[in-house]
């Protein structure tokens, strides 16, 4: 090996030399690459190898090439490259090579030998490191996506992208992200020669040697491709994408208006296809003879009667195709175009309007999800229709009684009514629903009866909540009921609530350091106190939480009352208790801040 090693460090004498010749780099710094060289050489031609060795040989490669152009600019030398830089890009190609051998499964090393080739490479080198990498990961699409867009953008060679689309296609026959980019990669092939040919036009240079075929101009391949696609993926969300992409040129208009008849004729019974025409309303211009809107008025009446368009459109799907998914295309349309903004009321109260129609008549059709019937009871309730916010909210809580968020939407609806019935629901609530969903209902009813009710009675509710809630989530009610004896009470109301609390696992951190807290905001801070709550704390969480154990020793030391003799004591428990990376950090804060007290 160590005959290896010196041949290879013999080949790089050349290069180094006239590093030094030029005066890029001192005879210091070309002993101390040398050293560094051989030993990573060292490392890649070891028995068992590591892939983290052929990737620091790399990454130190990269950064010497980095630095030797940083130097040539700043000494103004470009000379002497073939002897320099292309004898270390091509030493990395080859550890790339191997490390690529070794691990052939590992992608992300696959994609930084291109990402390499790509900066410092020659175009024939990287394309056939592309090669390499499909050979052996022919499943990836995205792979052969990446290889044909450079073999378009880069090389500018067409058919060399196109090739590489119909080998993927070969493997990947039902692949949508193939046909789509494929696609667009016929249509911009196209678009290339169409201004090829302008270019030659305008500059009136004979064309007759040069192919331009008047359907290759049009797109045909790209319609080619369509045809076929559309026959194999039968979906409307690829119908619709190969629309949009068509919709970025210009010269397409005729594929393009292929492809949206073709996308009404074959998934009527589609949503997607519906939203879609409906939402092409909102693009279609002023008709052949019409004067366009100029002045504000008439812009923001052509905007209502584009949006009547669609809406007219989406009233026919409703009708057409009655799901729950159809409404909810038309549902979701209204309230983005009620949340757009507007300085024109009539537009605003037509917005709203219609999006009422939305609801009601999906409502009526028995096809709102329950999310839809929230929508729909918050936007009454926005602009203060109580009485339709009641009954909307209502009948969704009879049509979904197992959702929490249907019981919240129509208790919202009850304390914005200021109805009397606010208690008697939410006990209805808890009957109804499982214990286990009902955190959500217990902190709103705690919320509302501090607000509504007298200190006795919202006690009484965070008392039932407590026995009622159990596991994770009585930790936030916990959290939440020892905030509101603090708020309601001060801090001996806290503090007989913490005592209630202190053995009913589990709990959070912040539930002990709330106390720590409300202990330290009195004027007669008690350090019995402050050591009480921690060490009740750290019986919960001392193996795993260091910043309990350093402010437990800063209190110590910075209280009037506390005593730091026993701050090694407490460091010392600390390290028996925590474990792992918890003990490491204790370790380093605990050195910053005896540091810092010095």
């Amino acid at each position: 090996m160590a005959e290896i090693i010196q041949e290879r460090i013999e080949d790089r004498l050349p290069e180094l030399q006239q590093l030094e010749r030029i005066g890029l780099f001192s005879r210091a710094e070309i002993k101390a690459i040398i050293k560094k060289a051989s030993d990573l050489e060292y490392r890649i031609q070891r028995r068992t190898l590591f892939k983290e060795d052929f990737i620091n040989y790399v990454q130190y490669e990269i950064n010497l090439l980095e630095l030797i152009q940083r130097r040539r600019v700043r000494i103004g030398y470009s000379f002497k490259k073939d002897e320099i830089e292309n004898s270390i890009v091509h030493r990395v190609q080859g550890v790339f090579r191997r490390a690529s051998a070794k691990w052939k499964d590992d992608v992300q090393l696959w994609l930084s030998y291109v990402v390499f080739c790509k900066k410092w490479a020659t175009k024939v080198q990287l394309s056939k490191v592309f090669s390499a990498m499909l050979a052996i990961h022919s499943n990836k699409p995205a792979l052969w996506i990446m290889a044909a867009k450079w073999e378009m953008e880069d090389r500018l060679s067409s058919e060399s992208a196109r090739q590489l689309f119909l080998r993927a296609l070969r493997f990947h026959p039902e692949c949508p992200k193939l046909y789509q980019e494929y696609f667009r990669m016929e249509l911009m092939h196209a678009e290339k020669l169409r201004k090829e040919k302008q270019e030659f036009e305008k500059a009136k240079m004979d064309v007759g040697n040069l192919e331009y075929a008047e359907e290759i101009l049009m797109g045909e391949l790209a319609r080619i491709i369509y045809k076929n696609s559309v026959n194999i993926i039968k979906s409307a969300e690829f119908h619709v994408s190969l629309l949009s992409i068509a919709q970025l040129f210009d010269f397409a208009k005729d594929l393009q208006r292929e492809i949206y008849d073709d996308l009404q004729a074959l998934h009527t019974d589609d949503p997607l296809t519906w939203d879609y025409v409906a939402r092409r309303e909102l693009e279609i211009e002023s008709q052949p003879g019409e004067e366009p809107p100029t002045t504000k008025q008439t812009k923001v009446a052509e905007v209502g009667r584009r949006e009547e368009r669609c809406c007219a459109v989406y009233e026919e799907a409703v009708k057409t195709l009655r799901t729950e998914a159809m409404c909810k295309c038309y549902i979701n349309f209204c309230m983005e175009r009620f949340a757009k903004k507007t300085s024109s009321r009539h537009l605003r109260e037509k917005r709203l309007e219609r999006t009422m129609v939305a609801f009601r008549k999906a409502h009526d059709l028995k096809l709102l999800s329950e999310f839809q019937y929230k929508q729909w009871s918050e936007l009454l309730l926005q602009h203060d229709f109580l009485t339709e916010a009641l009954e909307v909210a209502g009948a969704g809580m009879e049509l979904f009684r197992g959702s929490v968020m249907m019981w919240q939407v129509k208790l919202q609806v009850l304390i914005a009514s200021k109805s009397p019935d606010v208690a008697m629901l939410f006990e209805e609530a808890f009957v109804h629903l499982k214990p286990q969903i009902c955190l959500p209902l217990w902190i709103s009813w705690a919320e509302w009866s501090e607000g509504a009710k007298s200190q006795e009675d919202t006690e009484a509710i965070f008392k039932k909540a407590v026995l009622a809630v159990t596991g994770g989530d009585s930790v936030t009610l916990k959290d939440k009921y020892l905030d509101w004896a603090y708020r309601s009470g001060g801090y001996k109301k806290a503090r007989a609530v913490f005592k209630s609390l202190q053995e009913s696992r589990p709990f959070s951190v912040d539930f002990f350091r709330k106390m720590i807290q409300f202990e330290k905001e009195q004027e007669s801070c008690k350090m019995a106190n402050l050591r009480e709550y921690y060490e009740r704390a750290l019986r919960e969480f001392g193996s795993v939480d260091s910043d309990l154990w350093m402010d437990y020793i800063k209190e110590e030391l910075n209280h009037p009352l506390g005593r730091p003799e026993h701050c090694g004591q407490i460091y010392w428990r600390a390290m028996k208790m925590l474990q792992g990376e918890s003990a490491e950090l204790f370790v380093a804060k605990h050195a910053v801040h005896q540091a810092g007290q010095l």
